[in-house]
Parts: structure tokens; C-alpha cells; sequence
């Protein structure tokens, strides 16, 4: 569950329609826009689940209890696994949208499937097997096909055109991996990690996520941002496992190999797919800090969790863990998942990065932000076929 790259989540907005509405044509290589709040769609694992795992009968992976939601502003439990507000939320906030809501709350026949979608689920990761022992899940597959059936269903509420115009306009925000490492690769007792070489196992995430990445971009998915991993040697679950609880320089080894190798794949897909704009968020770096210097973003602690689970089995703050003092002290939340206060944090690095990249303009009094489309590229080079 705890996929803390996907921290992540991060970012993926959309200039889009809001519910119905139609973007204007690009113009002289950009995407101009209407007034209303971009159009989101989130994919990822427990760090963008805003409740879509409650939904789920026999799913092991839920936080449906105190103190989850303590920070939110309803106070209660939402299927968000920290005190508050995911990334995700964070983000749309700053594109004036609202939270994009739990896929499995919704009929196929509400007008909320013509907004954001969150298809986030507690547990999955890009492989299939991936988070096989939290029993239900909806994995980054499934997720995909979600999105399918919200995009058949707008087709069939507006029709085909104006349902790819909205598709296509869209961003989407895209934090997997992380579980991919914690609850399969890393763990002794999952095949994978008896399997594979770590070469061999990032060759199979990367052959997974082209397949993936293509899908949705047959789909009409043009602008992704991917949340690369953080550094997962240094959350609590994975400092308690070192012999001086420090981070395990190993695993956050792993975690650059695949930011590497995960950047070169959304360049080749840049190249082959006309249109395709997949950019790589660095949360690495941006987590890193938190950790290295939480005095410089206000926090004390960086190491352990808020509610002290590190060594629990589940790492999850049950209703009996005691809390810390003070929330926004620190970084972590339990021992997985990142505060709501760090949270918030890491989304206004996102979003500046994102302004900073010339991929977003930012909006005014009157006016959202909108993402730049550049013009359809003519490609220089195909890039070879990936092996089957």
C-alpha cells in the first residue's frame, strides 16, 4: 500500500472541459481553454486512494478507521491513507477543480463521469501481482479499464466527438511503482524477487508500463505526468529493516534505476505516438528533502511516523496507536504515507516545477491554469519495438 513515489501523485491536470463543456482548438501550438476547471484523472496506489478501496468487500487494504481523515475537512475517515488531503487533492485545488471522485462511487449514467475520476486503489502497483495478498484491489489493468468504461460512458452522455475533445484535453496524473518494490520485489516471500535480477525486474516494469501507456493513449490520454518513485529506502517501514535505522541506500538505488529508466520510456513514447506529451515528475529529489531538511519546510521529524507504527505489522495507525503532539510536525503520517502537511508541501514543488517547465500557465483571478499542448511532432526516428 504504500506507494510513497507515487507521491504522488502528483500531477496531472488537464485542460479540459469541466462537465460538458468543449475546449476551443489550439492555436499557434498552444491549447486555449473555457473557464472551467480542468478535467483530472488520477491512477495510482495508496498515496491518490481517496476511497475507491471501501468499495471493495475483501479488500485488505483500507483505512477506514481513526485516525484517517483526522485533518480532512469532514474529520472522518475517507479512504485517504493519511491525516488529510492526498497530492491529488492538493493539485486540483490549484487548478480550481474539485477532488476528481472515487471511481467505484459512481453509475456509469451520472453526470460525474463527464468531470474528474480518481481510479487510485490502496495496494496496486504496475504488475499484476503486485499487492495479490491484500485480496481485492483494482491494479493499474484495471484501472484502464475503468477509465474505459468512464470514457464510454461520456460517449454516450455528449456523443464521441466532444467526449475525445474532453479525453484528449485531459491530463493524467500517474503514481505507480512504489508498491511494485515494498509489497512484491522487496518482499522474500513474493516471486519476483526469486525471479528476477533487478535489471530483469525493471526491464518487466518498463515492457509493463509501454503496454500500459500505449493503452491509454489509444484510449485519447495525451498529457501524463508520472510521479517517479521517492526515495523508498528512506520511509519508516524501510528504515526499521537497517541495522542503524538510517535509509537503506540499496532500495533507493532501485528507486533511481527505475526514475531512469522510466524517463527514457516516456521519451520513446514521446517520439512514436504523435501528440503524446509524458513527462516524469522528479518526486525523488523532492521527498528527499523533506527528509534531509524538514526544518527548512517547518517539520522536526523526518524518520519515524506520526502515530509510531513503524514496526507494526501493517504500519497503518490503528485506532489504538498514540499520536504525535503536533501533526504537522512531521513528515509521515504512519509508515507508508506522507502527512497532510507534507502533502501540501510536495504539491506546491509539483506545480511549480510543472509552471517552471512551461507546461502549465498559470491562470488568474477569472481564469484557471491551462497546460500548453505543443503541435503534433513530426518524429525524427521511430523508436525500435519494444520485445514482446
Amino acid at each position: 500500500m504504500a506507494a510513497l513515489a507515487n507521491v504522488v501523485a502528483i500531477a496531472i491536470l488537464a485542460l479540459a472541459t469541466g462537465a460538458g463543456a468543449v475546449s476551443k482548438p489550439a492555436v499557434a501550438g498552444r491549447t486555449t481553454m473555457t473557464k472551467s476547471p480542468p478535467v483530472i484523472y488520477i491512477f495510482g496506489d495508496s498515496m491518490s486512494d481517496v476511497g475507491n478501496n471501501n468499495y471493495l468487500l475483501l479488500s485488505l487494504a483500507k483505512c477506514n478507521y481513526p485516525w484517517y481523515g483526522i485533518d480532512y475537512k469532514t474529520g472522518y475517515p475517507t479512504g485517504r491513507f493519511t491525516n488529510g488531503r492526498t497530492i491529488g487533492d492538493i493539485m486540483a485545488a490549484k487548478f480550481g477543480a474539485p477532488p476528481p471522485v472515487p471511481f467505484l462511487s459512481l453509475y456509469m449514467t451520472d453526470d460525474e463521469v463527464l468531470g474528474g475520476v480518481n481510479f487510485a486503489s490502496g495496494g496496486a502497483g504496475l504488475l499484476n501481482e503486485t499487492g495479490i495478498y491484500f485480496v481485492q484491489y483494482l491494479s493499474f489493468d484495471n484501472q484502464i479499464s475503468s477509465f474505459e468504461q468512464i470514457k464510454n460512458a461520456m460517449i454516450a452522455k455528449i456523443g464521441k466527438k466532444a467526449a475525445e475533445e474532453t479525453v484528449n484535453g485531459a491530463i493524467f496524473q500517474i503514481g505507480l511503482g512504489s508498491n511494485d518494490y515494498v509489497n512484491n520485489f522487496l518482499r522474500p516471500f513474493m516471486a519476483d524477487g526469486i525471479v528476477y535480477t533487478h535489471d530483469e525486474f525493471i526491464g518487466l516494469l518498463m515492457e509493463t508500463m509501454d503496454r500500459q501507456l500505449t493503452r491509454l493513449y489509444d484510449l485519447g490520454a495525451r498529457h501524463i505526468w508520472f510521479s517517479g518513485l521517492a526515495p523508498l529506502g528512506c520511509i519508516p517501514s524501510q528504515r526499521v529493516l537497517s541495522d542503524d535505522g538510517e535509509c537503506l541506500d540499496d532500495v533507493n538505488a532501485y528507486a533511481l534505476q527505475f526514475n531512469a529508466a522510466a524517463k527514457d520510456l516516456l521519451q520513446e513514447l514521446n517520439a512514436k505516438l504523435p501528440g503524446a506529451r509524458m513527462s516524469l515528475s522528479d518526486c525523488y529529489s523532492i521527498v528527499m528533502e523533506l527528509i534531509d531538511r524538514p526544518q527548512k519546510y517547518g517539520f522536526k521529524t523526518s524518520h519515524t511516523s506520526c502515530c509510531d507504527v513503524d514496526t507494526t505489522v501493517g504500519g497503518l495507525c490503528l485506532p489504538t496507536a498514540t499520536l504525535c503532539d503536533d501533526r504537522r510536525d512531521f513528515v509521515f503520517w504512519d509508515a507508508y504515507h506522507t502527512s497532510d502537511a507534507a502533502n501540501q508541501i510536495i504539491a506546491d514543488r509539483l506545480f511549480a516545477e510543472m509552471v517552471g517547465s512551461g507546461a502549465v500557465v498559470p491562470g488568474n483571478a477569472t481564469s484557471p491554469p491551462r497546460v500548453v499542448s505543443a503541435p503534433t511532432p513530426t518524429p525524427t526516428h521511430v523508436a525500435p519495438p519494444r520485445k514482446p
